[in-house]
């Protein structure tokens, strides 16, 4: 079982009667109305129901005053976004299209080709949570925070997450240019040419005061064997503490949390509840010896650390084994099951729900931190190359007041 990577596709453009018509165009039958030969499989209620928005369908298609504008399969796919988006599961049950059903099966595996930055949304609007380190976003001066405006001109500003990532992918090589408002409202436009990215799932720098700090960006399908070769590193560095940064880290494989968090926690500690929709829970545990049992941690998390981030932000808090600092996470715990739809499509669906070792819900509420403090600017956010080239008392004066308060919690001074 896996909980795939991605977050936040709110729908901005499909009329809610057009919606669920896309229900009719795949083929789930229906409609004594227009005498489609196929039997609806849905109550007579619901039935009746979809016979209006064919109705709706047909008005669209044939009264739209820009007869070029209208793209059937644009709106098949916009409107199975909408209708699974309906159902509330903020930022993780989602419709991938055929195009990018693709692209994000290869992200998962650790590369891709674009810029290199992970994207999320806030208040409405789609911004850079995080440039990954050595892209061609980063070496550009794109930030956490940055919103893109403008895709080689093409105004990007009502951009769902889908599509501002659609847009700015592309082969390695190609160029593309960016309008880019940073968070103090300063705005740039820089032009960068694509590349192949290797997503490193963690990356890490020793601090002055003997502490290491650890990015786990994400939980992909080498993440586990990526932080066992960065523990054993931290340990032959005699670092004498972890700062474990999740903020920004979107979620990944349930196997390779379960495997790190048992790089943590003792063996037989419960991770995580799995409950399902008829109540069943069924607790999931570490096994295995782990490299940092004992050293000292700290977490970090922030609002863009979502699903398997939470949940192992959770597990650490639960098990009293960290002090979890920063702010509350995003609140998304749903597993997702992959349901394979016609043209490569698919949707991924939450079939169940990942609650803490104590079994509360994540699902709408996120993990709320020990000690909270809340950084105004992501861009504020230190990575461990940043951090590692100041020294202590510039870290400790440094504009990553969470990073601050987790260095001091662990008494470098």
């Amino acid at each position: 079982m896996r909980d795939i990577l991605r977050l936040r596709l709110p729908i901005w453009f499909v009329l809610p009667l057009v919606m669920l018509a896309s229900i009719v165009m795949l083929g789930t039958g229906y409609l004594v109305a227009h005498q489609v030969s196929a039997p609806c499989p849905l109550t007579a209620s619901e039935c009746s129901k979809l016979a209006r928005l064919y109705t709706a369908w047909d008005v669209v298609t044939k009264n739209y005053v820009d007869p070029k504008s209208i793209n059937p399969d644009a709106m098949i796919d916009g409107a199975i976004s909408g209708m699974v988006d309906s159902i509330g599961d903020r930022g993780h049950s989602r419709y991938i299209s055929p195009e990018d059903a693709a692209t994000e099966r290869e992200a998962m595996q650790g590369s891709f080709e674009g810029i290199g930055a992970y994207l999320s949304e806030r208040d409405g609007y789609v911004m850079i949570a995080a440039p990954i380190e050595g892209s061609p976003a980063a070496a550009a001066g794109i930030l956490p925070g940055d919103r893109v405006t403008k895709v080689d001109g093409v105004d990007m500003r009502t951009a769902t997450i889908t599509e501002l990532q659609h847009t700015i992918r592309g082969p390695s090589g190609t160029k593309i240019v960016l309008d880019i408002t940073h968070e103090d409202g300063t705005t740039m436009t820089v032009t960068i040419t694509r590349a192949t990215i290797d997503i490193p799932s963690s990356t890490w720098k020793m601090l002055p005061g003997g502490v290491a700090l650890l990015h786990l960006n994400q939980f992909s399908a080498k993440a586990s064997g990526d932080m066992q070769v960065a523990l054993s590193a931290i340990k032959a560095a005699n670092a004498r503490a972890i700062v474990l940064d999740l903020r920004n880290n979107p979620g990944g494989y349930v196997d390779q949390l379960m495997t790190i968090a048992g790089q943590f926690l003792p063996a037989n500690t419960t991770v995580l509840i799995e409950s399902t929709r008829n109540g069943t829970q069924t607790p999931y545990k570490t096994d295995g010896v782990g490299l940092a049992l004992d050293i000292p941690m700290v977490v970090l998390i922030n609002n863009n650390s979502a699903s398997a981030a939470e949940i192992l932000a959770g597990a650490l808090q639960s098990a009293k084994r960290s002090v979890i600092i920063g702010e509350a996470t995003f609140g998304t715990a749903t597993v997702l099951r992959s349901y394979p739809l016609d043209a490569g499509a698919e949707i991924l669906l939450g079939t169940t729900q990942w609650l803490t070792p104590d079994g509360k819900e994540v699902r709408g509420k996120g993990i709320s931190p020990d000690i909270e403090v809340v950084l105004r600017n992501l861009s504020n956010a230190l990575t461990p190359a940043a951090a590692s080239k100041l020294s202590q008392a510039d870290l400790l004066k440094s504009s990553d007041i969470q990073l601050v308060r987790a260095l001091q919690e662990l008494g470098v001074k």
